[in-house]
């Protein structure tokens, strides 16, 4: 099999549908990519996880570079042996943890000093540390070092943080193309920076266009700036990445907002939002989003989404689950999570479906008003 190739099977209006080929498997997308920061889905078995759609999923560097340590994975055999999952897995590169957790980091054009959130131990993550930590952990699709900023910030930050970026990214596909065996099996994705700014976007994407990368990301969204604001710069952002490349919106989102993005031309997708969402009670519905803490749900003996197929909604009932969540059990994380991911899959597959029959823009019509009417 290829190392790595992108097919689009057929088109509507933007909105692709295809499939991302490499050793490891085939990713139909448009896909969402549930997140396994710690080497785990949490809440999930990695049999759970495949079993509710999922070709992919992510892990993250910042967090296994500190623990268990990416050299300590590499001894185990890998990521992939080390959990179980033989499927691709995609590594974000540690660049959104050094915003979210600035005020333990310190930013130079060589990389991010920072201190551990676990212990206060001090690291320095540069962008050939960052991808050999990925390397490490035999990522199958690495993203490259990056600096993103929040919306708010001036614009003399936002290019220089967008500057710092592409000259990152080209430090990293460097280092990538040094992995050896393990840059003739894994891809590398570069990542277009530039907050709202159509014009600093614009920049961005030509200078990782010059470098080549396997696939390009929209980076820098979901940050604070609004879902008005975030669609808005969809409207110009994938446009400016190539066509016959996979564009990746990084952790984005709301089943909404995955439904908008797909109609902007986005074929990947990440969010911790419906494993996040599911521990703490939030179930995600085709009439929109619940609550099942509520009382109302204390004796409803229908499913969590009476349209879903996932073992939860077949097996067990609302007033049940309600029943575990207040009580802080773990079986209720567990079947909000399975249900919750098992409906950002079946909302993939439907886009998927949509889109080959020429038929998604009555889809995304239909979807968004049943969903935000709920």
């Amino acid at each position: 099999m290829t190392r790595f190739s992108f097919s689009i099977a057929a088109t509507d209006g933007k909105a692709r549908t295809g499939t991302l080929s490499m050793q490891r498997g085939d990713i139909a997308t448009p896909a969402f990519m549930p997140v396994g920061t710690a080497a785990t889905v949490k809440a999930m078995k990695p049999e759970a996880v495949r079993a509710t759609g999922a070709d992919i999923i992510l892990g993250n560097t910042y967090h296994l570079m500190l623990r268990p340590t990416a050299e300590r994975v590499a001894k185990l055999g890998g990521l992939h042996t080390f959990m179980n999952w033989e499927r691709p897995i995609l590594t974000d590169s540690g660049g959104y943890q050094v915003m979210s957790l600035s005020d333990l980091s310190k930013v130079t054009d060589d990389g991010v000093t920072f201190k551990s959130h676990l212990d206060g131990s001090k690291h320095h993550l540069t962008p050939e540390r960052s991808i050999e930590v990925q390397r490490l952990l035999d990522s199958d699709i690495i993203m490259q070092f990056d600096e993103l900023v929040r919306p708010d910030v001036s614009p003399e930050k936002q290019r220089e943080a967008m500057d710092r970026s592409i000259a990152w990214a080209k430090r990293s596909r460097d280092e990538f193309d040094r992995g050896g065996d393990h840059a003739e099996r894994a891809a590398i994705f570069g990542i277009q920076q530039g907050v709202l700014d159509e014009g600093l976007r614009r920049e961005s994407a030509d200078a990782l266009i010059d470098i080549g990368f396997d696939g390009y990301a929209v980076g820098g969204l979901a940050v604070g700036e609004g879902h008005d604001a975030m669609l808005a710069c969809l409207d110009f952002a994938p446009d400016q990445l190539p066509a016959d490349k996979p564009r990746y919106l990084m952790g984005v989102g709301k089943p909404d907002d995955l439904v908008e993005a797909v109609a902007r031309g986005i074929d990947m997708f990440d969010c911790v939002l419906p494993t996040r969402s599911g521990r703490t009670g939030q179930a995600f519905t085709r009439s929109g989003p619940i609550n099942i803490r509520n009382a109302r749900f204390a004796e409803d003996q229908t499913p969590l989404d009476p349209d879903c197929a996932c073992p939860t909604c077949g097996t067990y009932t609302r007033a049940y689950v309600h029943h575990l969540v207040r009580s802080g059990e773990i079986l209720g994380a567990m079947l909000m999570t399975e249900h919750n991911l098992s409906f950002y899959q079946a909302l993939m597959a439907d886009m998927r479906s949509a889109i080959a029959d020429g038929r998604f823009a009555a889809f995304r019509k239909d979807f968004l008003a049943k969903y935000r009417a709920g």
